[in-house]
């Protein structure tokens, strides 16, 4: 009787198939920008950046356009159906981007409590994530006009310290969407929103910090 010769490839095919690996789960968090054409539209910057990391990874998409980040904003985050399916979720990988319509003169008047209601929130989705899983805190895309009452000025001069400041107390990461950004203002066509290549930017730049 002939004896089988496992190879080591053949005995990594088995072991994947007896044991298949999971996926490493990414969650977006964010407004607009995040949400994109739709939550399940290829163009929007979760999905594209699902394409760049392939298979070994699961992306969603639970940005909620106009939402804030403070609780006391006109549209809070914190009161959207997106903010507990994030729980359910239970994300190995955290991408928050939100405070662009923080930036809005009747939010920012709650601006000290910007970064309590930031660290809240990491510390909220802390509780459903694993112990190594990571958060990722972005800093807001270029406003290159004043738009629907988003201020550049607040959100690069005010709002970039407090969140370098939370990145440091809650131990997140963070990633540069700004500078990328910087030299297209061709590809945000309202000063506010990144057009599909803008996105596309956007995603790379999240899936080299990922990576």
């Amino acid at each position: 009787m002939k004896k089988l010769l496992l190879t080591p490839l053949l005995v990594l095919t088995l072991i994947s198939f007896a044991f298949p690996q999971t996926k490493i789960k990414v969650a977006c968090v964010g407004n607009s920008i995040t949400q994109g054409p739709g939550r399940e539209h290829p163009e929007s910057y979760p999905l594209q950046l699902q394409e760049i990391l392939g298979e070994t990874y699961e992306v969603r998409n639970f940005g909620v356009s106009g939402r804030t980040l403070l609780r006391k904003g006109d549209y809070p985050y914190w009161n959207e159906p997106q903010f507990e399916e994030v729980k359910g979720f239970q994300p190995d990988i955290l991408i928050i981007k939100l405070g662009t319509n923080d930036s809005k003169s009747q939010n920012w008047q709650f601006k000290d409590e910007f970064v309590q209601d930031y660290i809240d929130l990491i510390n909220t989705y802390k509780k459903h994530m694993p112990k190594k899983g990571k958060v990722y805190i972005c800093i807001p895309v270029p406003v290159f006009k004043t738009n629907y009452g988003i201020t550049e000025d607040i959100l690069v001069n005010e709002m970039r310290p407090m969140l370098l400041e939370i990145a440091k107390k809650s131990k997140s990461k963070v990633i540069n969407l700004y500078n990328p950004l910087l030299e297209h203002s061709d590809l945000l066509p309202d000063g506010i929103h990144p057009n599909t290549e803008g996105l596309t930017i956007m995603a790379t730049e999240i899936s080299k910090a990922i990576k």
